[in-house]
């Protein structure tokens, strides 16, 4: 049972709004904070320099709710979901990055590629419940653009109503490389086919000299950032991530932050900021400094207080799990991902979060935090309320 939401307002709302709230004493009594609340409402964005002050901030519950009052003015109570279903396409790589647990190579006993009739029939015991299929793998050593086409294609004509979330970044250039295309020409031929929109996975940290002891072999920054901006000209919107808890210090995450900030200045075309932990079960990375659970809230905290121009903040749930998604929906996350029904790059790194959570227990996850949950599509152009009716009088529009 739903009932319809129409979207409202324009992209700077939200300050509008969050000049007109009352502001908790904490914040007031904190110089740092209170100067990142003043920097958003009268600049509208917080430099690097406060955002590195922001990560050593010792009072991290009034850091939480700052973020919370950002989102707050942006939704309200509303936190979003949808009702997906990830496939990942093979596990089969021909990259090694040491924080992947997911990668085997192609003689490995438990190696896969999936066919297209595979594909489409992992996908048709669920397709008449979920509106999104959200597929990455590994770089394949003989796959090309023909694969991923029919892949699509064949998704298409037989599950029409459903949205095809694919590929990430560096698997995109590895179609390039492997078809002989140019990355514009592959997104192109993929769209054409029935590409929709390309998740953000593959970030890691946008800084080269942390990619190249954690990911070696995988794309550059600034070929991350160009892949997407391509997307974003053609009209394919895209998620942005961020891996942390390696090897990378604050500043990179702040680095990372602002040439993520940087892209959407230009493009506008990231619609959710996905940041999430490393999780360290079978991977070859020692050193890796793991973050804790107050560490994962304060990284979310501080996307939402640096990301200005990027609405969503998402608590990654096959990530972080039920309990710590259920604390960042109060510390600036308004979404909580979906149903996903299968999962196996995560769980491959250790993750318990559940497979099997219906519509039922994410709306049950989401009215234990006091806020409303709001079914939505892929791309953010439809909201239906979901069982809300003790919070329906609270209902703020929904803002882009």
């Amino acid at each position: 049972m739903h009932e319809e939401v129409v979207p409202l307002g324009g992209t700077n709302d939200w300050r509008k709004r969050l000049i007109s709230m009352p502001i908790p004493n904490s914040i007031l009594r904190n110089s740092t904070l209170k100067q990142a609340l003043d920097s958003l409402i009268h600049k509208g964005r917080i430099d690097r320099t406060l955002g590195v002050e922001l990560y050593f901030e010792t009072d991290i519950n009034a850091l939480f709710s700052l973020a919370h009052m950002v989102k707050y003015a942006r939704f309200g109570d509303q936190i979003f979901f949808n009702q997906n279903l990830h496939v990942n396409t093979t596990n089969i790589c021909v990259l090694a990055c040491r924080f992947c647990a997911f990668r085997k190579g192609p003689r490995h006993e438990d190696a896969y590629e999936l066919s297209v009739e595979e594909y489409l029939h992992r996908i048709d015991p669920f397709s008449t419940d979920i509106d999104e299929v959200h597929s990455v793998g590994g770089l394949h050593p003989t796959w090309n653009i023909e694969h991923y086409k029919n892949l699509y294609s064949g998704a298409k004509q037989k599950f029409p109503h459903i949205h095809i979330k694919s590929l990430t970044a560096v698997e995109i250039k590895h179609l390039a490389d492997r078809s002989n295309l140019s990355v514009c020409d592959v997104l192109v031929e993929l769209r054409n086919s029935g590409l929709d929109s390309i998740p953000g996975g593959g970030a890691e940290i946008l800084v080269d000299s942390v990619r190249d002891r954690i990911c070696r072999g995988k794309e550059s920054t600034q070929e991350y950032l160009d892949i997407h901006r391509s997307a974003h000209h053609l009209g394919i919107p895209s998620n942005c991530t961020m891996l942390f808890g390696t090897v990378e210090s604050i500043e990179d995450r702040i680095t990372h932050l602002e040439l993520l900030r940087e892209l959407q200045d230009e493009t506008n075309g990231f619609q959710c900021f996905v940041p999430y932990p490393f999780l360290p079960d079978f991977t070859r990375l020692p050193e890796a400094q793991l973050a804790t659970s107050s560490e994962i809230l304060r990284m979310i905290a501080i996307s939402r207080l640096m990301l200005d121009n990027i609405p969503h903040i998402k608590a990654y749930r096959m990530n972080i799990g039920n309990e710590v998604t259920q604390l960042a929906l109060l510390a600036g996350a308004d979404d909580i991902d979906g149903t996903v029904g299968h999962e196996e790059i995560m769980h491959s790194a250790g993750s318990t979060a559940p497979l099997d959570s219906g519509v039922q227990e994410l709306v049950k996850l989401i009215h234990e935090s006091n806020q409303i949950p709001i079914k939505r599509n892929t791309i953010y152009s439809q909201f239906f309320v979901e069982n809300c009716e003790k919070q329906e009088s609270n209902i703020l529009p929904v803002v882009a």
